[in-house]
């Protein structure tokens, strides 16, 4: 016995690579000092690897993939939900996955799971965290998963068992869920005491995915700090910082459909996930999370870089000036901001960039105004979290120089706004007499325009003894929450099939869709592509979130599953096929195809059924080939922009979005250069000279493998299948996946799977109508291809000798206001145009910036004139009221502007004088206009003068004490020119 309690030992001691017994065993601390970060990682990794059998997979990037709904990453299930729906490609490695263990960077801040505002004020909550976990995907379940976990806290770490407690679910009758007695059971079994095993309802051990999907009861477990023997089991759950959960062992057993009811899975699963934070404090001995040495070496480097005192680990009151919550918040989202640069997510203005905008600026706020760092700190404590984290999550050494630059710039553009908003905030509190409430209105626009974290506001107002109204301010944030949600909902209305039926299709044998005729088409002697027809069998329909054999017809919407189809589905960044199926010998019933999807590879044709259909029955397909075409086109310019972008911005570009259609594409790149306007001359003209070539586009499948480590060719970061669809232009998919070729560097060269042009010559033409940046390093981009791209040179080009015609007659000039008006507005008119105008965008930028000079130079000329004209009407009233302390009278002027510089210069040359004129209009309408001799305020009002006067006229004004204007009508002139000397006379 003892032989064999020495070899477990043994055993789990490898798997940390600790020192044997004899070394301090007794000494908690030094044994804690041992326990690094990096090394406890590695040891859960090897545990499950090594004993287990588990496959190490790679921590997906923090953005999602193929999931809009979800932000971040919060949680490491995210990249695995593909097996839990059921969608995973049946080609790819994803669906042989059977035990898997990781280490996955995790973001929780906004959506549903968001601790930003959390941050700082506490010990342990965070943006970023490292969620360490093991699946099983229809291998082992609750036993197994219960076992391991144990041995590995007990037996590797080593962690006392009298201080562990576990959790289980204890039943639900609503739902008519009994207590998960099989759990506890395995507890038991374990050897845990009945006190340290304990029941919670479904908000504590009833773990989902959303309000639907794939669900089942947890079991979690929870440490005791403080230990010593006591039972602390009335502790468990109730927020005690002694009493933590650690590891939440999820077992997925049902889905919860759309009504709510749950359903037994097809598979069950295990999901596990246990924070590493949190498990380093018990690992180290500590009981704060930034006491491990995740954070301290961070809070290091803040002190030196800052000089001021030392972090002590304090909350709340005790926290002086909150320092020590400065420097949690700024250790935290520098690590936050470090990661999701390195993974591509980049601070911006909407979804998840908006989110990381918000955490930089509250980072540089804390850093700026707590701390009282120098400008450009916050990136000089990039290499501080590389050197921690970098070994784990390698994209961090290679990118960053790029990661410092972005937080850098951003920091900077920050510091120029917080003086903006700290401007707007004084200037509000003004405004507010003696409210100690912030306008909730000023406060949004903010958080919207100029990205303030809410929280950020609310702790500048706190400092000025002023409250924000957070009631009001959560409204607000609902409406754009509900907005963006039905936005998401109106995006992901897709017919997809659901985890249940697509369980029945496997166990019924229905076979995946053969989709490979999307790609049978060929160029006819004519030059014209001809694709070739399908006929297909009706294996199954869908509608209501079921399978059926039938569907009765009359105009609903099913979804139809065939053995084989031509339509392309919606993936790739391309839009589905559109087109029509025929039933049969049934000519003249047309099922119109309004949408294309694919799931698990079962494609889904949504159709309008206007007559009955059934499984058995026999489809002809028919494809819009014009609204293919048209796809085809754009998706090979895609890739000739993505190859000449990075020719002509240099090798760091790369792509970020894209998404063809049939009337344009899109393209979002990143680039550490401005792309100019020659850039886009440069772009379109290589593009050309590809398409005059008439290049071969040429395709193959290949196994996934021969395609890593080609230089040069484009991929995104996306789970691929084993294999893959090659797209090079000009050059034979074999002679460029050779190891040692450089052609992809020459050409394009991309995984793709859409549908492709045979030749590059069909594009016939090529531009690029709009390029802006939808934030600091990444471009967004609007191309069109064909007849589209001809129309668009052409109208640029009318346009621009438009502006040409328009530039001579601006120099000539107007000879009277009314010509130079006249100009003025024309030059405004075309501005407009050209900008509402699809042309080349490099042209457009050309014209705008010509017109703006034009502008310039026409509003001038008006001026002037204007001048000159309110000069000889000043000078003429000069003679007539030359030594008058009010003048009052009426002249007649074009507009109010030439009004006001009649007063203006009348005073001028007046001082002493108060100035009044009116001026009838043709139309019936008056202008006004007065400025009050600054000897006579504060008794004397421009503003209160000019009111009285348009008020009679039945008309209404606006101004300062000194200046003011309005306007009213002729009815009441006369009254109007007696009021205006009485009401003077009064207040002089």
């Amino acid at each position: 016995m003892a032989a064999a309690a020495a070899a477990v030992q043994a055993s789990a001691r490898r798997f940390l690579r600790l020192p044997p017994a004899w070394s301090c065993r007794s000494c908690q601390t030094c044994r804690a000092a041992s326990l690094s970060s990096a090394r406890v990682r590695q040891s859960f990794i090897r545990f499950f690897q090594e004993k287990y059998g588990h496959q190490v997979v790679a921590s997906s990037p923090v953005r999602p993939r193929a999931d809009p709904g979800l932000l971040f990453v919060n949680a490491g299930m995210n990249q695995f939900k593909p097996i839990f729906l059921g969608t995973a490609d049946p080609r790819s490695e994803m669906t042989r996955y059977r035990r898997v263990v990781n280490s996955q960077k995790c973001v929780r801040a906004g959506g549903k799971h968001n601790d930003l505002e959390d941050v700082g004020r506490d010990v342990y909550h965070h943006t970023f965290f490292e969620m360490l976990g093991n699946w099983s995907f229809g291998d082992y379940f609750k036993e197994e998963a219960c076992k391991m976990a144990w041995e590995l806290l007990t037996e590797v770490y080593e962690i006392p068992k009298d201080h562990l407690y576990v959790t289980y679910f204890g039943g639900n009758a609503a739902l008519g869920l009994s207590a998960d007695e099989e759990t506890r059971e395995i507890w038991l079994n374990q050897g845990l005491s009945p006190s340290h095993v304990l029941p919670f309802e479904m908000k504590d051990n009833f773990w989902e995915m959303g309000d639907s999907g794939p669900c089942g009861p947890c079991t979690e477990i929870h440490y005791d700090h403080i230990g010593g023997g006591r039972n602390a089991a009335a502790m468990v759950n109730k927020g005690n910082p002694d009493v933590v959960e650690i590891w939440n062992l999820v077992f997925m057993q049902y889905n919860r459909e759309a009504d709510g009811r749950l359903h037994q899975l097809p598979q069950h699963h295990v999901d596990t996930g246990m924070g590493l934070e949190r498990l380093m404090t018990i690992l180290q001995n500590k009981r704060s999370n930034y006491d491990t040495d995740l954070f301290t070496p961070i809070l290091d480097a803040i002190h030196k870089g800052c000089g001021g005192p030392n972090y002590q680990g304090l909350v709340g009151e005790a926290d002086a000036g909150g320092v020590n919550m400065a420097y949690r918040v700024v250790a935290d989202h520098v690590r936050t901001l470090s990661i999701c640069i390195a993974d591509g997510v980049y601070p911006g203005m909407s979804g998840a960039e908006l989110v990381l905008r918000h955490i930089l600026r509250r980072a540089v706020r804390f850093c700026s105004e707590v701390l009282h760092a120098p400008p450009g700190f916050l990136a000089n404590l990039v290499p501080v979290v590389v050197e921690i984290l970098g070994d784990a999550y390698p994209e961090l050494h290679r990118d960053t120089d790029k990661v410092m630059n972005i937080i850098s710039e951003n920091e900077a553009a920050f510091l120029s706004s917080l003086m903006q908003g700290r401007h707007v905030i004084n200037r509000a509190l003004q405004q507010m007499d003696h409210s100690k409430v912030f306008p909730v209105e000023i406060a949004w626009s903010l958080y919207s325009n100029l990205g303030f974290p809410l929280d950020l506001i609310a702790l500048m107002l706190e400092e000025k003894g002023v409250q924000l109204d957070k009631a009001a301010l959560d409204c607000l944030a609902q409406e754009d929450a509900e907005r963006k949600a039905r936005s998401q909902q109106e995006q992901s209305a897709r017919m997809l099939l659901d985890v249940h039926s697509l369980a029945q299709l496997r166990r019924d044998g229905v076979p995946s869709t053969d989709d490979s005729f999307k790609y049978a088409y060929e160029i006819g002697k004519d030059g014209r592509y001809v694709f070739k027809q399908c006929k297909a069998t009706v294996l199954m329909l869908y509608k209501d979130g079921s399978l059926q054999k039938e569907v009765s017809g009359g105009g609903q919407r099913c979804g139809v599953l065939l053995d084989q189809t031509c339509f392309y589905a919606e993936q790739g960044g391309q839009a589905p096929d559109q087109g029509y199926m025929v039933c049969g010998g049934q000519q003249d019933t047309f099922f119109p195809v309004v949408s294309v999807q694919v799931s698990a590879g079962y494609v889904i044709h949504e159709v309008i059924a206007s007559e009955a259909l059934k499984a058995g029955d026999q489809v002809q397909l028919f494809v819009d080939e014009a609204h293919r075409m048209a796809c085809m086109v754009n998706h090979t310019a895609t890739h000739l922009l993505n190859f000449v972008l990075r020719q002509v911005l240099g090798e760091s570009t790369e792509q970020c979005g894209s998404h063809v259609t049939a009337e344009h594409l899109r393209f979002d790149v990143r680039t550490q250069v401005p792309v100019k306007t020659e850039h886009l001359q440069e772009v379109e003209n290589v593009i050309q000279e590809i398409i005059k070539k008439n290049e071969v586009v040429c395709t193959e499948e290949v196994p996934l493998k021969l395609t890593s480590d080609i230089q040069g060719l484009r991929k995104l970061d996306d789970v691929y299948p084993d294999v893959v669809r090659v797209v090079s232009v000009g050059v034979p998919v074999k002679r460029a996946l050779v190891r040692e070729s450089k052609d992809a560097m020459h050409t394009s060269v991309e995984l793709c799977c859409g549908t492709h042009l045979l030749r590059t010559g069909a594009i016939q033409d090529f531009t690029i109508i709009s390029e802006r940046q939808l934030v600091k390093g990444i471009s967004h981009i609007i191309a069109l291809t064909g007849e589209q791209a001809k129309k668009a040179r052409e109208d640029g080009r009318t346009f621009a000798k438009e502006v040409e015609s328009l530039t001579i007659r601006v120099k000539l000039g107007g000879a009277t206001i009314d010509e130079a008006q006249r100009l003025s507005k024309e030059v405004g008119y075309l501005t407009v145009t050209v900008y509402n105008t699809a042309m080349p965008h490099w042209q457009k930028r050309e014209l705008q910036a010509t017109l703006k000079a034009l502008q310039r130079a026409a509003n001038t000329a008006v001026r002037k004139l204007e001048t000159r004209l309110a000069a000889e009407e000043a000078h003429k009233l000069l003679a007539k009221y030359s030594r008058e302390a009010i003048i009052v009278d009426t002249i007649a002027v074009e507009s109010p502007s030439i009004l006001m510089k009649v007063v203006n210069q009348l005073c001028a040359k007046i001082p002493a004088a108060s100035v009044m004129l009116l001026s009838p209009q043709t139309s019936g309408q008056v202008f006004c206009a007065c400025q009050v001799s600054k000897n006579s305020l504060p008794t004397f009002s421009a503003s209160d003068w000019a009111l009285s006067v348009c008020t009679q006229m039945g008309g209404k004004s606006g101004g300062s004490e000194v200046v003011a204007k309005g306007m009213g009508n002729t009815n009441g002139l006369q009254r109007a020119l007696a009021t205006a000397q009485e009401y003077a006379k009064d207040k002089i």
